[in-house]
């Protein structure tokens, strides 16, 4: 079919209750690319994601995720945990009552790994993401990057192809922004995932993004496949 493109959406429309959040959405993102959609917030960005991740049908339109179709005309076909992708969301989602090691072990067992996969998966990510010796840790004990590392673990441990990440570094200060902004950027090219970011910071756009998608007010203003915005 499109062996260069993970996810292709063709003539993707939404509304709630009346009031059309998504127009007529067109985009292919390339396999292995960052793609980052910029645009201020109330225009779809978050919705965009969802319809990817299969929380929500697109109303029209079709939604093909790894040359397989996964969502058409108001029904999920793929199932969100069928879809292989993992998910930062803005507010991280840490579950309170659980260790570092368990949001991963967590995401290993209902994805059926062994136990002897789960053990090597988890000291792999602990050790990629500088989580050694915080793994009986909960978030209340953790700072705000280390959260945000957790999060960013959680979603890479069973190493899917897809990547989605809803503004995830937003309430952290510029420095810390900056330098996990760079993590993200090493862990994509060293795990060869693919990656869709949402943002309304130009700043985090130019550091990441290898694909650019403007959104304005439900549909894409313009696409660019360099940094230069």
């Amino acid at each position: 079919m499109f062996d260069n493109i993970m996810v292709r959406l063709e003539s993707v429309s939404f509304a709630i209750k009346g009031r059309p959040i998504l127009r007529n959405v067109c985009l292919d993102i390339c396999r292995g690319s960052r793609l980052v959609l910029l645009g201020p917030s109330g225009c779809g960005k978050t919705t965009l994601l969802r319809l990817i991740a299969g929380f929500d049908a697109p109303d029209t339109g079709t939604i093909f995720i790894n040359n397989a179709l996964a969502s058409q005309d108001s029904k999920i076909i793929v199932p969100p945990e069928e879809r292989d992708i993992g998910f930062v969301f803005q507010d991280l989602a840490l579950w309170p009552h659980m260790s570092v090691y368990g949001h991963l072990e967590f995401v290993l067992r209902a994805k059926g790994f062994s136990r002897s996969k789960r053990e090597r998966r988890i000291s792999k990510l602990l050790k990629i993401m500088d989580l050694i010796g915080m793994e009986g840790r909960r978030p209340h004990e953790l700072s705000g990057g280390q959260q945000q590392r957790v999060a960013l673990a959680r979603a890479l441990v069973a190493d899917p192809e897809l990547v989605l990440m809803d503004e995830p570094l937003s309430s952290l200060d510029w420095d810390l922004r900056t330098r996990l902004a760079t993590e993200i950027c090493r862990l994509q090219e060293d795990l060869g995932f693919t990656l869709i970011y949402v943002t309304h910071d130009k700043d985090e756009t130019r550091q990441l993004a290898t694909q650019v998608v403007i959104m304005k007010a439900g549909t894409i203003y313009s696409k660019n496949d360099s940094c230069s915005i």
